[in-house]
């Protein structure tokens, strides 16, 4: 088999500031410090986020499509991905479903938004005018039928992700079922797939200066004040993802056999690399890459973790309702039991319309509240200018909830290397020249 990449973190040997994880931290305190003290140089700095994402982005349908292609070509028994792939969608609608639910049983007992008294007419709805259009052309039957692109490659040279996903899982059977004869083509895939992956790395390099950039424009834009105007808000969020990803994934985590808290800290380079873009495709090569060296095979990590991306939000699930449920708070609107139950149902629908969307969880909130008549939409108003903040913290828990995800259908499936996952929560990544076998077990 062909070895895997190499880590983007550097080895322990390694002077301190030369890790990743250091010279990002660095650049976000930094980015803070700037934005708070000049505003609008913090918010000149804004490109420097936009283009390091722009330049993650770039790369990440290539990385999608080789590493599912690569990894179902070659798989041995190509029945195993359609297991692999209703294990999967089992574990994500259950955990989807339980975020949104425990949005919803937080906002009711916190209520944050209570104390507010807003009055819905004096709300400014054109705020929000651009995510409720979109919020109006993202529905399930266009999602639907969005996912088979206009042309074989046309996925890829837009980026989108469930497209390319499509496009790849049907190439990937395309080439397993050529037998021998498709040898030399899955061998070139293999390399070119080593070669995107040196791709990363070099792009990786710049992740201080995206954070630096992203977190000055935020601060400087919205300033700390922001903050604290909603801070009810953002705090139960903040608390109520923490509890999330500590109690119902570290559950999870403990009953697959590894640390929630392990996990987190082999994931620190990536985790705040998402805190200082505020978006978690920004790392999404890197969770790839990872999680094949923490002892998960190439062909699960290809389908559970592009796919998480999109069906798997844990921090965008609670976000709705509870946001949903503080704009009604905040307005005086009363929602019976039945119309809370309403809007679950229409939330668990909408999450997966608005998937792959730049600024999926605010659309989404408002494809919700647009379906669900008793909130007003232009309640949305009051939450938009903290919404960046809480941005960090839902892209942060789906990351978090997308690698704990990999991991258990990889245990699930029998196939984990529990030597390279001990060896990797441990803080010390396996060789480069061992990797789960693709053969199934």
């Amino acid at each position: 088999m062909t070895p895997v990449p190499e880590a983007s973190p550097l080895p322990a040997t390694q002077p301190w500031y030369r890790h990743l994880y250091v010279q990002v931290l660095a650049a976000i305190a930094f980015g803070v410090l700037v934005g708070a003290l000049w505003p609008e140089a913090g918010k000149a700095l804004k490109p420097l986020g936009d283009l390091f994402i722009k330049a993650v982005k770039m790369i990440i349908a290539p990385v999608i499509f080789l590493t599912i292609v690569t990894g179902i070509a070659g798989m041995r028994d190509i029945g195993s991905v359609g297991r692999v792939a209703a294990k999967t969608f089992a574990y994500f609608l259950f955990f989807s479903t339980l975020a949104l639910v425990i949005g919803l049983i937080v906002g009711n007992l916190v209520q944050p938004g209570a104390a507010l008294h807003a009055d819905p007419a004096s709300l400014d709805a054109g705020k929000i005018a651009d995510y409720t259009a979109k919020a109006h052309e993202t529905s399930v039957l266009g999602f639907v039928s969005a996912i088979v692109p206009d042309s074989f490659l046309g996925g890829l040279a837009e980026g989108n992700i469930l497209q390319t996903l499509f496009v790849a899982i049907l190439f990937g059977f395309g080439l397993a079922l050529t037998g021998e004869s498709g040898a030399p083509l899955l061998g070139l895939l293999e390399e070119a797939n080593l070669a995107v992956f040196k791709v990363v790395a070099i792009i990786m390099k710049a992740a201080p200066l995206g954070a630096f950039g992203a977190m000055a424009f935020t601060i400087g834009t919205f300033g700390v004040k922001a903050l604290a105007s909603l801070a009810g808000l953002v705090a139960t969020f903040y608390l109520t993802s923490l509890l999330f990803v500590l109690v119902v994934l570290g559950t999870v985590a403990w009953l697959a056999g590894f640390s929630i808290l392990r996990l987190i800290a082999y994931l620190k380079d990536e985790l705040l690399l998402v805190l200082g873009t505020s978006s978690s495709e920004s790392a999404l090569p890197s969770l790839i890459e990872k999680m094949e060296r923490a002892g998960c095979p190439k062909s699960i990590v290809g389908l559970v973790v592009p796919t998480g991306y999109s069906f798997n939000l844990d921090g965008t699930n609670i976000y709705m309702t509870l946001a949903a449920l503080f704009i009604a708070q905040a307005t005086g609107v009363q929602l019976s039991l039945e119309q809370q139950v309403l809007l679950l149902l229409v939330a668990m629908l909408s999450s997966k319309g608005a998937a792959g969307v730049t600024g999926a969880g605010f659309i989404t909130l408002a494809a919700t509240l647009s379906i669900v008549p008793s909130v007003p939409v232009a309640g949305m108003a009051l939450i938009l200018g903290v919404d960046r903040f809480m941005s960090e913290c839902r892209s942060l828990t789906n990351f978090v909830g997308n690698a704990v995800a990999t991991i258990v259908v990889t245990r699930w499936e029998g196939r984990l290397d529990r030597e390279q996952l001990s060896a990797a929560m441990a803080g010390r990544l396996p060789p480069v020249d061992q990797r789960p076998e693709e053969a199934v077990a």
